[in-house]
């Protein structure tokens, strides 16, 4: 808008926003920082988006890198609900670091995809996600493949006394999120898989307003689109918006993140922000059983370690595989 098409001096003074500092950082790089009006923001997610990169999204040579947001915008999100310590709380486990895989491929049965999650459960695994590509696909309908895997997992673990977590992947309009919410919730189900940037990212801080009493793990699907730096978006407005866990490309696997970003990212999901419960870090991505006491060595004890594909290929031996997962994460944080 051009200012000179601006006759208000309210709208000039109170809206438009402030170029507030241009610092070069390399050469033909600057770092610019915008001040925005926090009512420009409509105290909503989506609009607030808008506001911080919409239009300017367009410009191909131009990332958003960073954020920082006053109290009243802060309290008007609300953060995440549980955190950590209530993902934790939801297994029964003390200050260490959580395990967790997911079921796939796509195109398998409820039916088959109970039976692996009994399979893995039976392993020892704090959490079971859906992998964010199930849906609600006619080869594994959500209405019957998420009652049979909560059963199955519960099944798994009758015996052992332990506790494993299955989040089912929400997917679909507004509409189609709440019905399947409630779905889970008849199965006893309080945590589910949602994926902000599919989704949208109003649809989802409305699913967790409506919803105080589940937990929210956030999948990265579509983040790499929108051109804003990792730690701000998965570390930090996921986490604004309610996630309470966040997945990630861990370093190292089959996307490109690199250390600084990871570790930048767990900082931001972790640090003292607000009044929010710290978000737990989940490094995935082509993850191995073999670099295990490496991810915990870098993340420390806050951290959800996913590993997927690296246990579903163990075939006949997945739940022996399971087990010695879950037994490398317990021995390296009490050795």
């Amino acid at each position: 808008m051009p200012l000179t098409a601006i006759s208000d001096r309210a709208v000039l003074d109170n809206i438009v926003g402030r170029v507030e500092a241009i610092k070069a950082v390399d050469e033909g790089l600057f770092e610019v920082s915008v001040g925005l009006s926090v009512a420009t923001s409509g105290m909503e997610a989506g609009q607030l988006f808008n506001m911080l990169f919409g239009n300017t999204s367009l410009h191909p040579e131009v990332m958003l890198k960073d954020a920082v947001f006053p109290d009243e915008l802060l309290a008007a999100f609300g953060g995440p609900r549980h955190g950590i310590s209530g993902l934790r709380q939801r297994v029964g486990a003390g200050i260490r670091a959580l395990t967790c895989s997911a079921l796939k491929p796509q195109g398998s049965s409820a039916r088959e995809l109970a039976e692996l999650a009994r399979q893995l459960a039976r392993g020892g695994l704090d959490f079971i996600k859906d992998d964010h590509g199930l849906a609600d696909q006619v080869y594994s309908p959500f209405a019957e493949r998420v009652p049979r895997i909560a059963e199955a997992v519960r099944e798994a673990r009758a015996n052992d006394g332990g506790r494993t977590c299955y989040l089912p992947s929400l997917s679909g309009n507004l509409d189609q999120l709440r019905r399947q919410v409630e779905l889970a919730r008849a199965e006893g189900i309080d945590a589910v898989l949602i994926a902000p940037m599919v989704t949208g990212v109003s649809a989802f801080h409305t699913i967790v307003r409506e919803n105080p009493d589940f937990a929210f793990m956030t999948h990265p699907s579509m983040a790499g689109a929108a051109r804003i730096a990792p730690p701000l978006l998965l570390g930090k407005l996921f986490r604004l918006l309610g996630a309470d866990a966040t997945v990630f490309p861990n370093y190292g696997g089959r996307f490109g993140y690199s250390q600084d970003e990871c570790r930048e990212l767990a900082k931001a999901a972790l640090a003292r922000w607000s009044k929010f419960p710290a978000t737990v870090p989940v490094p995935a991505g082509g993850m191995t059983l073999d670099r295990v006491a490496e991810m915990l060595e870098f993340y420390g004890l806050d951290v959800i370690v996913l590993v997927g594909g690296g246990l579903l290929s163990a075939g006949t031996r997945i739940t022996q595989e399971t087990a010695a997962f879950v037994d490398a994460v317990v021995r390296h944080q009490t050795a």
